[in-house]
């Protein structure tokens, strides 16, 4: 039995250049942080040759080209497991729509268990691209690359997108006490929405044709850079003036990105003391994340108390296999 453990991630400023659409006219930035939620991907021999898969639903089948759950099928045939296998997939927050990354982790999981099913060692960067590759060139997500590579990596990361998919990462180093000084600035709040992003998504690569746009998004991208250096210094007014603005552009990318609901929220935080705030993701739902100083988040409680909070840190590590029981077998 093999479990691998893959991180959620939530991005800050910048987020959107990672479309194809953009970083094949104008270079890409996005600035993110894996976090301690995580989803599961679980690989187990079975006796037969018989494939069984659990999730939200259960399949079981004897080829792989008959099962249903897209990213188990393109998985398997990537890695070449064919037959004779349980999967279980298990996540710590709502599976779909949470803007969090979920589709991308739970990909980069199951590649990682099915690598390491038949012995076979694997780079993150390898994780990373062999995730693009299913979600974006086979199943033609309308979707970026920052989330692959955010679940196989870990920690507080540059993304820099070139033409040619070509990622580059630059992690950041943060000292002891700016990191916790930042960590425990940021809030995650659950909008009660759960919506898929393909929609929103396909509308932004639409909307990036108009030079406008295009613009707009290059003004988000300029927004990482300074970022960065307030993260480091520890500026926390200069975090939260930059992704407020980076929200407001964001907002204006697609139809749907905000709402009613997430306005609301949006300012009862503020006028509790939130210095910004942003929808995790495309937008539309899942989850909001505020930045908001340590003394005013009393009230910042008390304002959203009818929502769930979903409490988080930065988590260092990215995909890693917590258990394999070979290791202590007599294989």
């Amino acid at each position: 039995m093999i479990i691998v453990r893959t991180p959620l991630r939530v991005s800050f400023v910048g987020g959107g250049s990672d479309l194809k659409a953009f970083y094949s006219q104008k270079q890409g930035q996005v600035i993110c942080t894996a976090i301690d939620k995580f989803v599961y991907a679980i690989v187990k021999e079975r006796f037969d040759d018989m494939i069984y898969i659990n999730y939200s639903k259960k399949e079981c089948v004897s080829r792989v080209s008959e099962i249903r759950h897209d990213l188990v099928r393109e998985a398997m045939k990537i890695t070449g497991v064919e037959k004779g296998i349980e999967i279980t997939t298990l996540a710590d927050i709502p599976s779909s729509g949470s803007g969090l990354g979920s589709s991308s982790s739970i990909t980069v999981a199951l590649l990682h268990a099915l690598y390491t099913y038949q012995n076979i060692l694997v780079t993150a960067e390898q994780l990373a691209q062999d995730a693009c590759r299913i979600e974006i060139d086979i199943m033609n997500k309308p979707i970026g690359r920052q989330d692959q590579y955010s679940a196989a990596y870990g920690g507080v990361n540059k993304f820099t997108f070139n033409t040619g998919d070509i990622t580059e990462r630059t992690p950041i180093s943060l000292q002891n006490n700016v990191k916790r000084k930042f960590a425990s600035s940021l809030l995650l709040y659950y909008t009660g929405i759960t919506r898929s992003a393909d929609k929103i998504l396909a509308e932004q690569n639409k909307n990036l044709e108009s030079p406008d746009t295009s613009a707009m998004l290059g003004k988000m991208v300029s927004l990482v850079d300074p970022f960065i250096e307030a993260m480091q210094n520890g500026a926390i007014e200069t975090w939260g003036e930059l992704m407020d603005l980076n929200w407001q552009l964001k907002q204006k990318m697609a139809s749907g990105i905000a709402n009613d609901r997430i306005d609301k929220m949006y300012l009862k935080a503020c006028q509790a003391g939130a210095l910004a705030g942003k929808i995790a993701g495309a937008g539309g739902g899942g989850f909001l994340l505020l930045i908001v100083p340590r003394e005013k988040q009393n009230s910042v409680f008390e304002a959203l108390k009818e929502y769930r909070e979903m409490p988080f840190m930065i988590e260092e590590s990215g995909s890693k296999v917590i258990f394999d029981y070979r290791s202590y077998s007599s294989k």
